[in-house]
């Protein structure tokens, strides 16, 4: 019953005509002590931090203007939004704009369209995002879905460290003293997980939780013990609804789920949200770091604790059937990427996707697309370090992407979602030389191939766990679009991102670029025509020097340890 209803809910959205919203943001710095432990420099807006979550609705039109008041560009992404004949609003910093220059303004056109669900609003310029540049954007659906109140969850992790401090330590040359790991605290709704309010609950009323990772780089868990999560959506796609005991989320990933309250009011339960990581040491009180709130049916009622299985069921991307049942792509082209540690001869530590670990081009890729003529549709115009795919119009690709390390990566695709296909291992012969001896690749869990059966699952955001590959496919409109890992800084600065451009003959044809966004270049000096250079034809004189890896080192036979695995610790088997 639910699900037909749902799936005229869908059909009646693409009817959909809304409101424009408008909504101002001065983004500044605010001195601000989030976690109740250290006082640092953060990012915020009109002086506050955390920002206010976004509302709109199915069909409207968010203008977002951004008064940029720091000393340095900044972008808003919308995470999760396709922005449909308009990629010149994806908000991705030296691919679709410039950045909005310091002491200048500038309004996004976000058009939820036929979009609904649970997305959040971030900084793409550096690492803005791990600053607290977020917040969570939700379109509410146009026609009620079914349940009685919304209950948003949204979910960080907060460093010490200011985000270009933090960079100069990862990317500086490796002096060979390993860096210290570092224990985030995680936030709930903006403010330090400990001071959660409670949720109230009402008998036999239905909640939907959205829940929402806008996390740098650790990963969350969320259960309610004594209650069932009934999920609905996954990064703003509805979906034939799965019934779990909790939910395991990836840096950026979104979820709802709706839980229904319990016929007796007599006990309050809690709800748990376990921030971790597999790739730090565990420590107790540091990682994983557990939080607990009240779900309150009665002021005063005694709390039942009720203690989760050794066996419980997570929700299951591969396992999911979108709503709208739309029907697996063909395969016009396979591109296979592969997460690798890239470690240059100077001995800085990156990371690439592709063949060399991603750098932004001197000119935004979208100017080069736009300027290049007949040019633009060979990869080279785009730089090496861009690692630019030209993909044809309306071609539906599949991504074989590969995670050949001991350390999970959080797969991000912009202007549009993935159909989940399968999941499995990566075969040992293409895994990254083991430096570490205390740790077998012989001992790494056996992994089941999955694949997906019925009506795919889409999303836009995809956990890749150790040693394991997922097969994805998508049809993107045409613009340019990034794929990157959403640990941020660490992993999308440092590389681990390339660069689809598509159709871009179709784009000289059909899109007409705002004037303002050329003014955005012109105020900060970057040129808006040529190759990734600024250069015509395939002359790349101006960029840096292409990084050289340093030679692999002589294979030490079968045995050996997995790049990144925790010193005696397996990685985890993908779900």
């Amino acid at each position: 019953m639910r699900k037909a209803m749902y799936a005229v809910l869908a059909l009646l959205a693409h009817l959909c005509v809304g409101e424009y919203v408008r909504l101002t943001w001065n983004i500044t710095y605010v001195q601000v002590n989030r976690d109740g432990h250290v006082d640092r420099l953060a990012i915020g807006v009109n002086n506050k931090l955390p920002i206010a979550p976004v509302y709109i609705t199915q069909g409207d039109t968010l203008f977002l203007t951004v008064h940029n008041m720091l000393d340095v560009p900044t972008a808003i992404h919308a995470h999760g939004l396709v922005q449909t004949n308009m990629p010149y609003m994806d908000g991705s910093s030296m691919i679709t704009q410039c950045g909005i220059p310091p002491n200048s303004s500038f309004t996004y056109e976000i058009r939820s369209n036929s979009q609904s669900g649970t997305f959040f609003l971030h900084s793409h310029h550096m690492g803005q995002l791990a600053d607290g540049l977020r917040t969570p954007f939700i379109i509410r659906e146009k026609y009620p879905l079914g349940y009685d109140e919304d209950v948003l969850v949204a979910l960080e992790d907060w460093y010490a460290t200011d985000s270009r401090d933090k960079l100069v330590e990862l990317l500086a040359p490796d002096t060979n003293t390993p860096l210290s790991p570092t224990f985030p605290f995680g936030l709930i709704n903006g403010f330090n997980g400990n001071d959660t309010k409670a949720v109230k609950f009402e008998r036999g009323k239905k909640y939907r939780f959205r829940v929402l990772s806008m996390s740098t780089t650790e990963y969350w868990k969320f259960t309610i013990p004594g209650h069932k999560l009934e999920v609905v959506e996954a990064d703003g796609v509805m979906c034939e609804p799965q019934l779990v005991d909790g939910l395991d989320l990836a840096p950026a990933q979104r979820y709802s789920v709706v839980v229904t309250a319990r016929d007796s009011d007599e006990f309050n339960f809690v709800y748990n949200c376990t921030l971790y990581a597999d790739f730090v040491p565990r420590i107790k009180g540091l990682n994983p770091r557990v939080y607990t709130g009240l779900i309150e049916y009665k002021q005063g009622a005694p709390i039942k604790h009720v203690k989760l299985e050794d066996q419980i069921e997570w929700a299951d991307d591969v396992s999911m059937h979108a709503l709208d049942n739309e029907a697996v792509f063909g395969v016009d082209r396979q591109i296979e990427l592969a997460m690798r540690g890239f470690l240059t001869t100077d001995k800085r530590r990156l990371r690439r996707l592709g063949t060399l670990p991603y750098a932004e081009p001197h000119v935004p890729s979208i100017f080069t697309a736009m300027s290049m003529g007949a040019l633009a549709m060979d990869s080279r115009v785009y730089g090496p370090q861009t690692q630019a795919y030209i993909i044809g119009f309306n071609q539906s690709v599949e991504l074989v992407i590969k995670n050949t390390q001991g350390q999970t990566h959080s797969q991000h695709q912009h202007g549009g979602t993935f159909q989940i296909i399968e999941r499995g291992p990566v075969d040992h012969s293409e895994l990254e030389p083991p430096p570490d001896p205390r740790f077998s690749l012989d001992d790494v869990p056996k992994i089941p191939v999955r694949t997906f059966t019925g009506v795919p699952m889409r999303r836009d955001t995809i956990d890749v766990p150790p040693f394991s590959y997922v097969k994805v496919r998508l049809r993107m409109e045409s613009g340019i679009w990034l794929h990157h890992c959403h640990l941020s800084p660490a992993h999308d600065v440092a590389g681990l991102s390339v660069t689809f451009v598509v159709a871009p003959d179709v784009m000289q044809r059909t899109l007409n670029i705002p004037r303002v966004f050329y003014e955005q270049c012109e105020m900060q000096g970057i040129k808006t025509e040529g190759n990734a250079a600024g250069n015509w034809g395939f002359d790349m004189t101006g960029l840096p020097p292409v990084p050289v890896e340093m030679p692999a080192p002589k294979a030490q036979g079968a045995q050996g340890a997995a790049q990144g695995a925790p010193a005696k610790a397996l990685p985890k088997v993908p779900k």
